[in-house]
């Protein structure tokens, strides 16, 4: 069992600015739950000898306030333009069952709401990433640039545990229309990287 995968990261979550969660999962969401869009452009990949380089990935997520009390909600879309083994590879590497970040997560998902296969847009325009999972998710977010910063450089986290990276820059939803797998909520904040990189 052998995989690696890099590329490009975005999410937008319901909570308000700054999501406790991307703190430490077991501090409280804003509201009684968190309610998240992951979402992975891969650049390059191979997973046991299947190149899945140019596809995307996006995981919605529902879960109580304190993401460490598990019972997860999840579902996955998978580039339409996947075919079966590329399909499956992600499939398995996003479920956890191929040990990677994900499988860190795994024990906390309770329901697994399905994988379906969806055109997959994602952009970057500067400090703006938008992305589209066909008629269900649509949403952009901006990279947060602090008063007084005149670099133009955006807010970092640095030292979270996260799935896509310990260190995210920090952005905020600018629209969001939000709703798959039966779950629906308004992004409000969110996270970017411009590199993500896991192996396995």
């Amino acid at each position: 069992m052998s995989w690696n995968l890099t590329g490009n990261y975005v999410e937008t979550c319901s909570c308000e600015l700054m999501c406790p969660c991307n703190l430490s999962l077991d501090h409280g969401a804003t509201y009684d739950f968190c309610r998240a869009t992951l979402v992975f452009d891969i650049r390059q990949g191979e997973v046991e000898g299947v190149d899945v380089g140019g596809l995307k990935v996006a995981a919605i997520i529902d879960t109580p306030k304190v993401m460490t009390e598990g019972n997860w909600r999840l579902g996955m879309f998978v580039d339409e333009n996947a075919d079966e083994a590329q399909l499956a590879k992600l499939g398995a590497v996003f479920g956890g069952q191929l040990g990677g970040p994900m499988a860190a997560l795994s024990p906390l998902v309770g329901e697994m709401l399905g994988i379906e296969r969806a055109p997959i847009e994602v952009r970057h325009d500067g400090l703006r990433h938008s992305v589209r999972v066909g008629d269900a998710i649509d949403f952009e977010v901006e990279d947060i640039v602090p008063f007084g910063v005149t670099t133009g450089q955006p807010v970092r986290f640095s030292g979270m545990f996260h799935p896509a990276g310990s260190d995210l820059t920090m952005a905020e939803a600018k629209r969001s229309r939000i709703n798959a797998f039966g779950i629906s909520y308004e992004g409000k904040t969110g996270l970017s990287s411009s590199e993500f990189s896991w192996a396995a």
